[in-house]
């Protein structure tokens, strides 16, 4: 049945990572581990594929012969057949060993697929770089299914962030923090929107510029300069002039908040950024 339909494969070594690893970050893969001469395997192939085919691309059902893919099987340590592997996020998150009725595997399967909310929050993280209205608009609909679901309101946060709503993202964060702690990504964010805020006092880059030129010994304005050209994505220049104050004034105020900001602009580039990494690398030199 396979070879005809759209929702159920016969999965290889060769495709596994397409379908199962890179596939399930977007729809719940089911595997099927079966062979040929195991009986109970042809009894519930039926069940599945017609699962498979009744629910319509919701999930996709992935079978594995073990007698022709054995080294899938001995990656998964495979002892007895029929086994059902459920994958999500590219990860295993449950499964079934041998046969079960159709209602059994039909509320298995429920249980496992992604609810309203969720839906709503996949279709928002699709749209967040292309427009971020849209996702805005994903998520406020999905916080009326699930308000208690945090993750939300990080998403939400995240394009407000981008369409310059800077109170309104204040706001977000501030109820995220009064929990004690924030996530990740939550704290990138914050920084971002520290960044941007500082800029947006400023008036942009080269209002920036002119006004730290223009008073030299302010050193304060060094720092919302560095803001704005980091808001501009001129990172480097922006860590760079931070550097530079960070050195000059290794124990007092002006570089203390220098330092801060260059944490912030670390925060928003991320810890896999070349430039993070080589500037941390300066930034301990500088201090230590």
């Amino acid at each position: 049945m396979a070879g005809n339909s759209s929702w159920v494969v016969n999965l290889t070594e060769a495709t596994f990572q397409q379908v199962v690893l890179e596939g399930s970050q977007n729809t719940l893969v089911v595997l099927d581990f079966w062979a040929p001469w195991c009986n109970p395997c042809r009894q519930l192939a039926p069940i599945l594929e017609k699962l498979a085919e009744e629910y319509a691309g919701k999930f996709i059902l992935a079978k594995i012969n073990t007698d022709e893919e054995p080294q899938i099987a001995a990656a998964f340590g495979i002892q007895s057949i029929p086994l059902v592997v459920a994958f999500k996020d590219g990860q295993p998150i449950d499964q079934f060993q041998g046969i079960m009725p159709e209602t059994e595997i039909r509320q298995w399967v429920d249980r496992l697929l992604p609810s309203p909310a969720d839906q709503l929050l996949q279709a928002g993280r699709q749209l967040e770089e292309t427009d971020p209205k849209a996702a805005e608009s994903k998520y406020r609909e999905a916080q009326l299914l699930a308000p208690e679901m945090e993750e939300l309101r990080i998403r939400l946060a995240k394009v407000l962030l981008a369409q310059g709503r800077l109170e309104e993202c204040r706001t977000l964060i501030e109820e995220l923090e009064s929990r004690g702690f924030l996530e990740p990504e939550a704290e990138r964010l914050k920084s971002e929107l520290e960044v941007r805020e500082s800029a947006a006092e400023s008036g942009g880059v080269e209002e920036a510029r002119l006004a730290a030129e223009n008073a030299p010994d302010d050193l304060s304005l060094q720092i919302r300069y560095a803001d704005a050209l980091a808001v501009a994505s001129q990172h480097r220049k922006a860590l760079e002039i931070l550097l530079s104050l960070v050195q000059k004034d290794r124990s007092g105020e002006t570089g203390r908040d220098a330092k801060a900001n260059m944490v912030k602009i670390f925060d928003m580039l991320g810890p896999a950024s070349e430039l993070t990494s080589e500037y941390r690398r300066k930034l301990a030199t500088a201090l230590y």
